[in-house]
């Protein structure tokens, strides 16, 4: 089985995603980053406006508008803390 990230999405209200996936790619001030699992670890800052992609085993994908917060990759995974999320519709991608 392919190695997992587990992934936090969290938004000022509360835990908006949460799971394990593949790959998690989000838009940074310094451009748009894709994290498997064994990246490196650091903090980025979220660009606005934004977008996280979340990656999961089979194919499948959601994905969140995001404003403001940062994303940090530890060896624990990927979290995500945005001051919003909200679901992109399905056909969008």
């Amino acid at each position: 089985m392919a190695q997992q990230l587990h992934v936090e999405l969290v938004a000022v209200e509360e835990k908006v995603w949460s799971g394990d996936a593949e790959m998690v790619v989000a838009r940074t001030t310094e451009g748009e980053l894709g994290v498997l699992p064994g990246h490196a670890p650091l903090l980025g800052q979220l660009a606005e406006p934004g977008q996280v992609r979340i990656k999961l085993a089979g194919g499948e994908q959601v994905a969140y508008d995001v404003a403001g917060g940062f994303l940090s990759v530890s060896a624990e995974g990927v979290t995500v803390l945005a001051e919003s999320a909200t679901p992109v519709s399905a056909q969008s991608r």
